[in-house]
């Protein structure tokens, strides 16, 4: 399939061929929700605890005779039905990744590919999009001659380019990442894909291997 290619300017140059493999195939929105799913799992840190009976300070001591105070019998202070006990089986440290194979990943990103090559405008080619130095505000000025702006886009790069990276990194609106790093979570969570140059021939790479 084939989508227009952009200058800096905004104006349409010329077309570029997308991979039919990738771009071009029926949807699995199974695969999209297990890939999701697992991205979403490994940004959960894990951390949370809280201190059980045996992890508080406090006398192991029986604090009252067993019979005869007409209440209930209760052990040591750190009983988890007293204030200040310990916490019946609290939250511990765990891992939330979830292992996806790799051909399903593959599959769920071609996917969401699929889903953004079908919207009109959901794709989109840029010659050319490089920066030697930070500089927002001509990295936004060039978003408003594409007509994104106002869009949430995610704009994707061959390889690193910490100019471009830093120029957007104070647009709310706007990602810039490379295509190895590309995740179906970023696809699905856009608008619009701007591919830098031959990116969605790296992406196919991929994908394809």
């Amino acid at each position: 399939m084939k989508v227009d290619v952009y200058n800096l300017e905004g104006k349409k140059t010329s077309k570029a061929d997308l991979s039919d493999d990738v771009f071009a195939i029926e949807p699995n929105d199974h695969a999209i929700y297990l890939d999701v799913k697992r991205y979403l799992a490994a940004q959960r840190q894990g951390t949370h605890k809280t201190k059980e009976r045996a992890e508080i300070q406090g006398s192991t001591k029986k604090i009252k005779k067993q019979k005869g105070t007409g209440g209930a019998r209760a052990g040591s202070i750190k009983n988890p039905l007293f204030v200040g006990g310990g916490n019946v089986f609290g939250p511990r440290p765990r891992k939330y990744e979830l292992k996806l194979n790799k051909k399903v990943r593959q599959l769920a990103r071609k996917s969401a590919l699929a889903y953004k090559a079908k919207e009109d405008g959901g794709i989109r080619v840029v010659k050319g999009l490089a920066m030697e130095t930070p500089k927002t505000k001509e990295l936004l000025g060039t978003f408003g001659k594409l007509g994104l702006e106002n869009q949430k886009t995610l704009v994707v790069v061959p390889e690193q380019n910490p100019g471009l990276y830093l120029s957007s990194r104070n647009l709310p609106k706007h990602r810039v990442m490379t295509a190895g790093d590309l995740s179906t979570y970023d696809i699905m969570n856009c608008q619009n894909i701007v591919f830098v140059d031959n990116a969605h021939e790296v992406i196919t790479g991929i994908l394809t291997a």
